[in-house]
């Protein structure tokens, strides 16, 4: 990442779901244009969680535009930061990037009620990603 380029980050989870959807939603509602965001599951599924929306949705963030998408080697590549949460060695590996991983509950099957907490997380854990990414 050159001083002038915006920094890109990929957030990745199984079915890109519910956490890597909510993650990408917390960081661009955030960061605005100062990141790219993107987001990636290695099996996604057919649509958001809707449970996942809902408590987005309660803290002024929507993500029902938003679409599971697949993995690439190519987005990973593309990215200075991959999180993942819970895809184990699907994502692959390329030297020069950051790799976190956070350890999350899957909010996969669980009401609104069950997901804020994990929601809550995550935005404690974006807040900690973007104060990172802005020393530098």
């Amino acid at each position: 990442m050159s001083d002038t380029a915006k920094p890109s980050v990929l957030f990745v989870c199984v079915h890109n779901a519910g956490r890597s959807q909510m993650a990408a939603g917390f960081l661009a509602h955030l960061a605005g244009d100062r990141v790219h965001v993107n987001s990636a599951g290695s099996l996604p599924a057919d649509q958001v969680n809707p449970a996942a929306v809902a408590a987005m949705a309660e803290v002024g963030i929507d993500i029902t535009a938003a679409a599971p998408k697949v993995l690439t080697a190519e987005a990973v590549q593309a990215s200075d930061y991959v999180i993942t949460m819970g895809c184990g060695d699907a994502c692959p590996v390329f030297p020069g990037r950051t790799y976190l991983d956070w350890q999350l509950d899957d909010p996969a099957g669980k009401g609104v009620d069950a997901v804020r907490p994990i929601r809550d997380e995550i935005r404690r854990r974006v807040d900690a990603l973007l104060a990172e990414i802005g020393s530098r």
